[in-house]
Order: structure tokens, then sequence, then C-alpha cells
């Protein structure tokens, strides 16, 4: 199995496998070039970078993780937020998403991360149970579990 860094040149692979992301959701919205050009322009900032994973004979990427990176004042580091992490059905059960997990993990600490953070939804069970195989907990943050709230704008 491969999990890299992907680069510029590599932003049509990433979008389209947030394609099947949003597909899997049963969305048709945002668009897919909203996808392509999203892709394209987060992929050169530097507090972004998307991990691609391919199976062990596998021709193209099949999974991908969305990592964003900011500045926190409570841990004086910066934080890494695991905004997306998505293996196409016909990879799965291959070890990607764990793969991808430990890369994002290992990027965070290449960078100075100190922590990281992701939300994930409390009906996709597989994925809950892959981050807490992984260590992620909702009560990593005294005084308690904290929830994800949001307003959107």
């Amino acid at each position: 199995m491969d999990v890299w860094l992907a680069r510029p040149d590599e932003a049509d692979d990433v979008a389209r496998l947030l394609i099947g992301f949003r597909d899997w959701y049963g969305r048709d919205d945002p668009p897919d070039e909203t996808f392509h050009e999203g892709a394209r322009r987060l992929i050169a900032r530097e507090d972004t970078e998307y991990l691609l994973a391919r199976a062990d004979g596998g021709a193209e990427a099949g999974g991908v993780c969305q990592l964003r990176y900011r500045y926190g004042v409570w841990m004086a580091a910066e934080d890494c937020w695991l905004e997306d992490l998505y293996v196409r059905d016909s990879d799965r059960r291959k070890g990607l998403g764990e793969a991808l997990v430990g890369k994002a993990i290992e990027r965070a600490r290449e960078r100075g991360c100190g922590r990281i953070e992701l939300d994930v939804s409390e009906s996709n069970r597989g994925a809950w149970a892959l981050y807490e195989r992984m260590g992620f907990s909702p009560g990593y943050k005294p005084p308690a579990p904290n929830v994800l709230m949001g307003l959107k704008l």
C-alpha cells in the first residue's frame, strides 16, 4: 500500500475522491466543479494538505484525507484538523483508512502540532471505530467531552 502527500498536479485525483465522498452521502451538491476548483486552490496553500492512498496493485488512489492546520493558543502549537477522510467502496477493507489516519498523525507530528481534531457522524460507526482504534476520543480535552457546534452562514 502506498500513502503519500498529494502534489498540486494531483488535485483532480483529490477532487474525484471527494466527489465520491459526497456521492456516498447521497448528495449532489456542491457540484463537481466546486470540488475541482476547491482542491486546486487548497492544495497550493501552506495550511492544507491532502494525503492519497493506493491499495497494493491499485492503478490509482482509492482514498483521500484532507488536513488543515492553524495555530492554537491552548496548546501553544499548531492544531491539525482532519477534515475529510474517504475510501471508495472498492478499496474498503484493505487498510487504506487506517493507513491514511496513521499518515495524518505522522504529518501532524512532523509539523509540530499539539493535537489532531476531527468530527465524525454518529451514524458512521465504521469511521467512529477506526478513529477510536487509532487513539481518538471525545474526552481528550478536559474538563469534559466536547461537541462540535456550528452556524451555517
